[in-house]
């Protein structure tokens, strides 16, 4: 079924640069439309961090043909769903649309990649700086535990260096940002031949082949191609580095992070599975030992890995302390399970961790948008859109043996980070 599934990916590359992969979808009447630009926050400098998401919401403030606004209602108008997000590597946009409305989606989106910068304005650019401002502040300042990937990211990945910073940015930056600049970046990385178009749906290929030329084939390529930051790292943290944080949160938090080798490679899949083995699901070892036998750590999965496609991504190990246990104690428990790993992985534990990524990524990929985000990604990442299917055979070669010995080479003191929350103290009693 795999296979027979890939050999209906479709594949094209406009005149223009503009990637196309098609896709059957396994549903009827429906439309996936997903586009993948390959600029996220590493594309960013310091002092111009923010940038890549601010756009995630200019591209829905107006363009030379559709007010602001419109492109929200034309689409739910018709029952249709749509958004947008970034990460580090890509800021991609979808929708879902009835296929009868397939032109229309492919037209709104060719339409904003040729003429936002028309519609863009001073008072745009305001409005939408205050609302990334006030999501920085819901999300990260003012949430427990909010600025722990932020804090995160600046122990794992020296100053300077593009995977040192959130998405989000700073206030700062975002409070310097102008007009010119943004337009500017637009310009730099919003071109045809910085995207990938994925349509997941029951057209001809050779139909949405037609169409994606007619709506983006006479947008032009980008005057200039800006070099992306150079992202290489090698070696370990260099710890154990930590930071505490003294809040206002219910209870104690630990976040371990430890850096392991870049999404796509073998070492990452290894750790992938041992992420799984330690900290996902209810069989798993920190579930089984914290949660449930010694009721340190309140219930959820512990583990998990960032996946960074152009350094080392980081495998995160967090847990949330139950009332009245301190963060000493949870600490240290959590440290006592993740070295144990290097002596041994059981068969069984693998078969479980196989079970529960495989599990995942039939889940993403089951829906027509799920797939379309998929197929984009594996085209976009790695130039080959067919590994959305062919992604859980790489788990399955491999053993004990390796997981535990990457865990013994990665998972050491030199190569982990510690980002520490405690509660402030409650104020002392007045005295009668």
């Amino acid at each position: 079924m795999t296979t027979n599934a890939a050999g209906q990916v479709g594949q094209y590359t406009l005149d223009n640069g503009l990637r196309l992969v098609t896709a059957p979808a396994a549903t009827g009447q429906v439309a996936a439309v997903n586009l993948w630009y390959g600029v996220g926050s590493r594309h960013e400098v310091p002092g111009k961090t923010g940038f890549a998401h601010l756009f995630e919401h200019l591209m829905f403030q107006g363009s030379r043909n559709v007010a602001k606004g419109e492109h929200f209602d034309a689409v739910e108008r018709l029952g249709g769903e749509m958004n947008a997000s970034t990460s580090t590597d890509r800021t991609n946009y979808y929708e879902t649309v009835p296929e009868h409305a397939l032109d229309l989606a492919l037209w709104l989106e060719a339409d904003r990649l040729a003429t936002l910068r028309d519609g863009m304005t001073q008072e745009v650019l305001d409005n939408q700086r205050d609302v990334v401002k006030n999501e920085r502040r819901q999300r990260y300042d003012n949430a427990p535990y909010g600025t722990a990937l932020e804090r995160i990211l600046r122990l794992g990945y020296p100053q300077g260096h593009p995977y040192h910073h959130p998405t989000i940015g700073s206030m700062a930056d975002l409070d310097a940002a102008d007009l010119e600049y943004v337009l500017s970046f637009h310009r730099l990385h919003y071109g045809p031949d910085n995207l990938v178009l994925t349509v997941v749906s029951d057209l001809d290929p050779e139909d949405v082949r037609e169409r994606a030329e007619r709506y983006f084939g006479s947008i032009p390529v980008r005057e200039r191609i800006p070099q992306a930051p150079d992202a290489a790292l090698s070696g370990p943290i260099g710890g154990p580095v930590r930071e505490s944080v003294t809040e206002n949160v219910p209870a104690a938090g630990v976040f371990l992070g430890y850096r392991v080798a870049p999404y796509g490679e073998r070492e990452f899949d290894a750790m992938h599975l041992a992420s799984a083995v330690l900290g996902q699901g209810q069989g798993s070892r920190l579930y089984r030992r914290l949660v449930i036998e010694r009721e340190l750590a309140a219930p959820g999965d512990a583990a998990d890995l960032l996946p960074f496609r152009y350094t080392p991504s980081l495998m995160l190990v967090n847990m949330i302390a139950r009332e009245g246990v301190e963060g000493d104690a949870l600490e240290a428990a959590m440290l006592e399970e993740v070295e144990k790993l290097a002596a041994g992985v059981e068969e069984s534990e693998l078969d479980r961790a196989r079970a529960i990524l495989e599990r995942d990524h039939l889940q993403a990929v089951s829906t027509p948008s799920g797939l379309a985000d998929e197929l984009g990604s594996c085209t976009q990442l790695f130039g080959d859109p067919t590994l959305a299917y062919t992604w859980p055979e790489r788990w399955a070669d491999i053993g004990p043996r390796e997981v535990a010995e990457a865990a013994g080479r990665l998972l050491t003191a030199e190569n982990r980070l510690t980002v520490r929350f405690d509660p402030e103290e409650a104020p002392a009693a007045a005295e009668a």
